[in-house]
């Protein structure tokens, strides 16, 4: 049995982060994973999903080389390329991680963790099991693709995400249900290499729960490159046929060659020990006090996409992760405003958001003002050929920034920009009195901010 300050279960971002920051604090820490360091996020997850996306992006750029000037064949998409090179960057990134681990003194401890009592950590290793000891605890045990009754996911005609990213040859038809940030991603990579899409979708827009303008504005932009998409509808059990699969709905019938399930993920807390504490959980997500991470359980902190009423975003883990381990540590607390929390869809375009949306401001009665400046007049986007899209901010009147959205190029970058004026609390005039740039895509948040001072220019 081996003593440490910390054990972490679970070497997803909650998990990994938590275990490199509490170097700050001479923690000696032991991390559990049954796999390898990265979680889901860096191995089937954020990461080689947005290798595929930029070789999508860069095999778009080449088709249309000759809007400027530049002479190139049509391009072909050498998919087993484009898979070696998704595996290589996986591939680098977790080795790096590893590295870093090492030289931050974590043992990372192969194998299935549970947790076993007040302080303990049960591994099953494959030689055997091994307790762990640790002051505070850390569960990081990370989620799962969830699927929909009549959709039997077989990794071949009906897969989830895990499966898509591996690929081994393009599917010519893909139906893919659910509309939110991982269907829409798939669907604009799909799309763009010259796959024929459709998106099924039971709200009443794609993206539910983001800024309705923004998901308009994207819907426009993907339908133009072909995507069907079908909002409102409730698809029914497949059909498996001998040249595919079909998708009823609505008294409609659709044939393709493999269906993706992306309607969101659950969290993986039915076999880690949870029932062996005190820690309460909500819907199968675990109960913590936000200002901690810390569950009922003294000295059991839960980080991740397994917290309830969090987003389940990496950046999100790795922000809890540096909470628990500071609490833990020190006793103080360092608590995630997750008011501010950037939020992006990396598909083409982009779409980004951080702090409320128009929708929910209305919702909560506020008193607000909702401002937008679209991209067709910004130079840098009329130069690049990419000016759809726009950008707008809510704001209190007579009050700051509540909340922001950019539609349209490097959107995921620009967003943060607006993470500090919401973040900052401040106003639109504060805000707006910085200068930007010119000519570049942020000047399209630039002449929103002014325009929400009431002073636009353009």
């Amino acid at each position: 049995m081996t003593l440490h300050d910390l054990v972490i279960v679970g070497g997803g971002p909650g998990g990994y982060a938590a275990a490199l920051y509490a170097h700050n604090f001479d923690l000696s820490v032991a991390l559990v994973e049954k796999e390898r360091p990265g979680g889901t996020c860096l191995i089937r997850g954020c990461i080689p999903a947005k290798q595929w996306l930029h070789i999508a992006e860069v095999y778009s750029t080449v088709s249309h080389a000759a809007e400027f000037g530049v002479v190139a064949s049509q391009p072909e998409l050498d998919w087993g390329a484009a898979l070696d090179r998704k595996n290589q960057t996986v591939e680098g990134l977790v080795r790096g991680l590893g590295g870093l681990l090492k030289k931050r003194g974590v043992e990372v401890v192969s194998g299935y963790g549970r947790l076993s009592g007040s302080g303990s950590v049960d591994v099953d290793t494959g030689d055997g099991r091994r307790t762990l000891e640790g002051r505070s605890l850390i569960l990081a045990s990370g989620s799962y693709a969830r699927t929909i009754p009549g959709y039997d996911v077989d990794g071949e005609k009906i897969v989830t995400s895990d499966h898509a990213l591996d690929w081994d040859r393009q599917p010519q038809r893909v139906a893919i249900i659910g509309g939110g940030v991982i269907g829409c991603e798939f669907a604009s990579f799909l799309a763009d290499v010259g796959s024929e899409v459709h998106v099924f979708e039971m709200m009443d827009q794609i993206i539910p729960g983001s800024d309705p303008d923004s998901a308009k504005a994207l819907q426009r932009q993907l339908q133009k490159r072909g995507i069907k998409f079908h909002i409102g509808v409730k698809v029914e059990p497949a059909e498996m046929v001998d040249s595919g699969v079909v998708v009823p709905f609505g008294g409609e019938r659709v044939e393709v060659d493999v269906v993706l399930v992306a309607v969101g993920r659950g969290p993986n807390t039915d076999d880690v020990g949870l029932d062996r504490t005190a820690a309460k959980l909500d819907g199968g997500f675990v109960v913590v006090d936000p200002a901690t991470m810390q569950t009922a359980e003294p000295g059991l902190y839960a980080v991740g996409d397994i917290v309830a009423d969090t987003p389940q975003l990496a950046h999100v883990g790795f922000a809890e992760g540096i909470a628990a381990v500071t609490h833990s540590a020190t006793g103080n607390i360092q608590p995630v405003n997750y008011q501010a929390i950037p939020r992006v869809t990396y598909t083409h375009p982009e779409v980004a958001e951080v702090g409320i949306t128009e929708t929910q401001a209305s919702e909560q009665g506020l008193d607000y003002e909702a401002t937008k400046h679209a991209f067709n007049g910004v130079g840098r986007a009329i130069i690049i050929g990419q000016n759809q899209g726009h950008a707008k901010v809510i704001s209190l009147k007579d009050g700051p920034i509540i909340g922001a959205s950019v539609v349209g190029p490097q959107a995921g970058e620009m967003i943060h920009e607006l993470m500090y004026s919401v973040g900052w609390e401040a106003l639109p005039s504060e805000a707006a009195a910085l200068i930007h740039a010119h000519p570049t895509l942020s000047e399209v948040v630039g002449e929103t901010l002014m325009a929400a001072a009431g002073k636009s220019l353009h």
